[in-house]
């Protein structure tokens, strides 16, 4: 029996149903179009499309269940506002995560910031990629390996400092504000 984080009952949706799958596709993607053109009128300067399921994926099956609707989101609001694409576990997604389109790219901790960088271009810029369970260490190991993200980012413009993926409820506040800190100090020398 497949685990939960498999997504079992979703994908059993897309492989024996496309027409259904396409059919609730298309409807999310015109209600998250609608919601995040909404939110820009509010004042949201940028859009992340964070898709944490697509780790799970096969690069196939990414573009044939996937892609078109991440494409038809992007497509529907960069006009509006930048637009960062994000899928998390599945480096081998990279290239199409390029293809979907999106001012920004995001890698997860996963994926080595320089190959992640060098597979989706240096023309579009990159968001990543610090392992959020560095901020459950100490305040120099946070340093350190902020560290070797900056070194990693080679001083390229279009970096965008950031964990590779969202914030651990258990993290004390001091060391995600240490961690800015450092990010400032370090990414101004």
């Amino acid at each position: 029996m497949p685990s939960k984080g498999a997504y079992a009952h979703v994908k059993r949706l897309m492989y024996a149903d496309s027409g259904a799958w396409n059919a609730l596709m298309k409807k999310l993607t015109h209600s998250l179009v609608n919601y995040c053109l909404a939110q820009v009128e509010a004042g949201c300067q940028a859009i992340q499309l964070f898709d944490s399921w697509a780790g799970c994926l096969s690069p196939n099956d990414y573009r044939e269940y996937v892609l078109p609707h991440t494409k038809a989101v992007i497509d529907g609001v960069k006009h509006a506002a930048p637009v960062i694409n994000f899928a998390t576990g599945n480096p081998a997604l990279l290239p199409l995560l390029r293809e979907g389109g999106g001012d920004v790219i995001g890698l997860d901790w996963r994926v080595d910031l320089r190959d992640g960088w060098k597979t989706v271009g240096h023309d579009v810029a990159v968001q990543g990629n610090l392992d959020p369970i560095t901020l459950l260490t100490d305040i120099p190991t946070i340093r350190r390996r902020a560290l070797e993200i900056l070194a990693a980012a080679e001083h390229r413009p279009g970096h965008i400092f950031n964990l590779g993926h969202g914030i651990l409820p258990e993290v004390p506040p001091e060391h995600a504000k240490a961690l800015v800190e450092i990010v400032h100090e370090l990414g101004a020398k």
